[in-house]
């Protein structure tokens, strides 16, 4: 373990701002008992514990009451977006980005956004460091990090304190359906905290887990908010992945109506910032372009082209997976997709011809 690990890991315990939960004891009753963190349903506390400028730290644990109960409330005991019945203080609407690596699409939406509270979560400690310490060294007062494995998020959140998910260039898990943040196991534990009519955005590079994600709403009935498989409009006519599939996003990359609240936040245009005659249409907020994290540039510069969904979950019984391939084929969008050449410095040109096999050792740097 490199020197400047050890420095950061031990700057993160310095954070207020990142919470990193004992693995050890979450799993004391099993790996399908999870044990509740005290932190869930009490997140509302967890942020007006966090200093602003100028303020002491304080502590979150000398919060709760040495008596208060570890369990998960029943919903109809959640008042408003989260919080325990009879917390003190204004519950904001808390969102997560799962997967955040470094932080950089937590802060800046937390910094667009100060009304609302957001938790970065990654499983990576050196990479949490980054986005911490900035959130620490700027006093943001609505930002804040877990260290856990994603596959443990229901023991940190209670029924109803959810109200939107980020999943932003998450691992496409080519070979494990169940590994993947959009499929229905996850689904399942996003319920279980999600507020009814709470929203999922799906940001990523990679065509086949935007399909396999687009499958799974269509499979289970869900409605779908926004959806583009060319968020900036930079896809090549050359490409071998088709702009739109039959079957898929409408024409111009949307979508299905959402509920009168959502309607108010997404506004009657397409994708592409034109406007639709059907006034049901939602729209894709700026946030989700003007947005961008490292990797997201790296792959527009190496000509990628990036594609967005947003849907929300809500749907009676179990979630089910789309067939294979008469729902989603995934050997055919996993050939569509291609060798991802994902960190590299290749031009779009370059990259092409390295798909289809047409450069030289010369000229690729092969």
């Amino acid at each position: 373990m490199g020197h400047d690990k050890l420095r950061k890991f031990a700057e993160n315990e310095t954070f207020s701002c990142l919470l990193q939960p004992s693995a050890q004891e979450l799993l004391a009753d099993g790996y399908f008992h999870l044990r509740d963190h005290a932190v869930k349903g009490r997140w509302t506390q967890f942020f007006s514990a966090l200093p602003v400028a100028g303020s002491p730290r304080q502590n979150f644990a000398s919060l709760i009451p040495p008596t208060a109960p570890q369990r998960v409330p029943p919903v109809h005991e959640v008042t408003g977006d989260h919080g325990f019945a009879g917390e003190t203080g204004n519950p904001a609407a808390l969102v997560l980005e799962l997967g955040c690596g470094k932080g950089e699409y937590t802060i800046a939406l937390a910094e667009r956004d100060p009304e609302r509270n957001y938790v970065g979560v990654d499983i990576k400690g050196a990479r949490l460091w980054k986005g911490a310490k900035y959130a620490t060294e700027h006093a943001l007062p609505n930002v804040a990090f877990l260290r856990t494995r994603v596959e443990f998020i229901t023991a940190f959140f209670a029924p109803g304190e959810v109200s939107e998910i980020w999943l932003t260039f998450s691992d496409p898990q080519y070979r494990s359906e169940n590994s993947r943040l959009c499929s229905p196991l996850f689904l399942e534990r996003y319920r279980s905290f999600l507020k009814p009519g709470g929203i999922v955005h799906l940001k990523t590079d990679s065509r086949f887990l935007h399909e396999y994600t687009r499958a799974v709403c269509e499979a289970n009935g869900l409605r779908i908010l926004a959806c583009t498989t060319d968020l900036y409009g930079t896809a090549d006519a050359e490409s071998s992945v088709p702009a739109v599939a039959p079957g898929n996003c409408a024409t111009l990359g949307i979508i299905r109506g959402g509920t009168a609240s959502e309607a108010q936040r997404w506004g009657p245009k397409d994708v592409s910032g034109g406007e639709l005659p059907d006034s049901s249409a939602s729209a894709v907020q700026p946030v989700v372009r003007e947005v961008q994290t490292f990797y997201e540039q790296l792959f527009l510069q190496q000509g990628y082209p990036i594609t967005y969904l947003s849907f929300v979950i809500d749907h009676d019984g179990p979630y089910v997976s789309p067939r294979d391939p008469e729902q989603f084929d995934s050997k055919a969008w996993r050939a569509a997709e291609g060798p991802r050449l994902l960190f590299g410095h290749d031009s779009a040109e370059t990259r092409r011809q390295k798909l289809h096999g047409t450069c030289s050792p010369d000229s690729c740097d092969l």
